[in-house]
């Protein structure tokens, strides 16, 4: 297997807004990230993927960008961005950004340009049609509920837009437009950055003729998702890509691909046919959801959860790479999703990190995670911001009388405010977080969760990311080597051995509160030498029975 600086690293995701606010308008900024580089240094990560800070009237938090070259004010200027890419360089480590071309904000110049007229030049950068019988060109549905057209009058036609009406999406069909893109990223790799996160890269080629999709009972609208997701030009867009920006340079990239399976992604992934590094998977993300998407709850199977990130190890393995996540800005945080964050938040934060960081792949950890931080549950649908959740509760209770209780039982769980609140840096007003008054509040359990406390007690989930992250710079086996599940159908215990060079490393991670008998399987050559890291203190050195303590987690390497 090629070794490469990204499948060593570990990366830190930093969603701007809600880091730290160095002036006191209740928004995170560039200078705020600056000033806890050391924090990030601390922690000992590798990467920081920055979520946008480009211009943009932030109707999705920055994921609709007016101008791919300037800085949205509320987060500071070039200059500041300039000065933090140096300041990480400095410390050794590197800055990914997000790239966003599946659609701009409909305040870019392109699109202002495009809605003047049929016959503008920029007409063609975005998707227009023609409504059939008075009505949307199809019957997709938009990511963010409601139709996926906007009508617009001034040229009596409609533009596509997956998500908000105000984020168009973008005509890769046009080879002007991937042109501009091509040039833009160029633009940034030049700047000194070390890659690309790509929100949803793989929406990018539609099927010609964007047909209906099939509408669910009780909907509307149709996903239409089959018609646009891994559609039928995206490899040779990602080729053209890798090709004209991406080949020259050493850089990291990393594709945000909803709906991808592991065949799509062996393509996406594998060195050879050029595209990208790795992908972000959405499938075990979806296993604590029922038929109707994310917001319709069904609790997590460990069976399940066992049986796909097995698909996924070994589906990848020898031919392309995984990106490891639990959290990022898009959802709810894990411990009190898969763990438990009231009677054992520390134990369970600890045992999923152990989990995921030993699997084969490149670990992502999103702020907060490393010290635990919990789901947000607001008194009131007023003190949510994001626009999915807004739209989901409006489409739900205002327009479809459903029970307003249930409802905001499913945005508890799931919005992807969870994951917005301000960072906890310390038990101060606000957190600590900001002088001002927050555009988001802050979880008022940040007394007892903060940075300060986790740093100060040697026993806390921050250390303990902490020396994750050092076995993996210690041991390459944690890297490179190959994924063997055992106990496939425990329903409590998440067992694993990983094969490397004549060393073996076995993880074994309790998933539930109870005390779980463990016995190692007698048809399994292993040999433990060494306890490497466990969120317990281990009494006696017996590897092959003994009783897991609730979310227990240890790791032995041995031959």
């Amino acid at each position: 297997m090629q070794k490469n600086w990204w499948k060593e690293s570990v990366v830190y995701q930093i969603y701007p807004r809600s880091f730290f606010d160095s002036n006191g308008d209740g928004i995170g900024d560039i200078r705020g990230i600056i000033k806890k580089l050391d924090y990030l240094e601390k922690l000992g990560v590798d990467v920081i993927w920055l979520s946008p800070v480009y211009e943009s009237p932030n109707d999705d938090n920055g994921y609709d960008i007016s101008d791919y070259q300037k800085i949205m004010d509320e987060f500071g200027t070039m200059d500041d961005l300039d000065e933090l890419i140096t300041d990480i360089h400095a410390r050794g480590m590197k800055i990914i950004m997000d790239l966003v071309v599946n659609h701009t904000s409909d305040e870019h110049e392109w699109f202002k340009q495009a809605r003047k007229s049929k016959n503008n030049p920029y007409r063609d950068y975005y998707i227009w049609r023609p409504g059939k019988n008075g009505k949307e060109p199809n019957n997709w549905r938009s990511n963010f509920g409601g139709s996926a057209w906007e009508y617009d009058p001034v040229t009596d036609e409609y533009y596509l837009h997956l998500f908000s009406k105000k984020q168009p999406d973008l005509n890769w069909e046009n080879p002007k437009l991937r042109k501009e893109i091509y040039k833009m990223m160029t633009w940034w790799l030049d700047k000194g950055i070390d890659g690309f996160r790509m929100d949803v890269i793989n929406f990018i080629s539609k099927a010609p003729g964007l047909p209906d999709g099939k509408v669910m009972p009780g909907e509307i609208y149709a996903s239409g998702s089959q018609y646009y997701r891994n559609g039928p030009r995206i490899h040779e867009f990602l080729q053209e890509m890798h090709e004209q920006v991406l080949s020259k340079y050493d850089v990291m990239t990393v594709g945000e691909m909803p709906g991808v399976d592991v065949e799509e992604a062996k393509k996406y992934t594998n060195p050879e046919r050029k595209e990208l590094n790795m992908v972000f998977t959405f499938e075990h993300m979806s296993l604590d959801s029922g038929p109707y998407g994310k917001w319709d709850l069904k609790p997590l199977r460990l069976i399940d959860l066992k049986k796909n990130l097995t698909k996924w190890q070994n589906g990848l393995n020898g031919i392309g790479w995984n990106s490891l996540y639990w959290n990022n800005h898009d959802q709810p945080r894990i411990v009190s999703r898969f763990g438990d964050d009231k009677e054992y938040r520390v134990e369970s934060a600890k045992m999923l990190a152990t989990c995921l960081h030993m699997l084969q792949g490149t670990p992502y950890i999103y702020q907060g995670e490393e010290i635990g931080m919990t789901n947000i549950c607001f008194d009131s649908i007023e003190d949510y911001r994001d626009i999915e959740t807004l739209n989901f509760y409006r489409e739900k209770v205002i327009e479809g009388n459903e029970d307003p209780e249930q409802v905001m039982e499913s945005i508890y769980a799931k919005s992807r405010d969870n994951a917005r609140t301000p960072f906890q840096w310390s038990d101060k007003p606000q957190a600590g977080f900001t002088t001002g008054k927050p555009w988001i509040q802050v979880n008022q359990n940040y007394n007892e969760i903060n940075a300060n406390q986790a740093i100060e007690d040697p026993n806390s989930i921050f250390h303990y990311y902490r020396k994750l992250i050092q076995l993996r710079k210690q041991y390459p086996i944690i890297i490179y080597g190959d994924y063997q599940l055992l106990l496939p159908e425990h329903e409590q215990v998440f067992a694993y051995l990983r094969t490397y060079k004549g060393q073996k490393l076995l993880v074994i991670t309790n998933f539930s509160k109870e005390n779980i008998p463990f016995k190692f399987p007698e048809d399994i050559p292993f040999y433990a030498n060494e306890l490497l890291i466990s969120n317990y203190k281990i009494d006696g050195d017996n590897f092959q029975i003994f009783t897991l303590k609730p979310y227990e987690a240890r790791v032995y390497l041995g031959v």
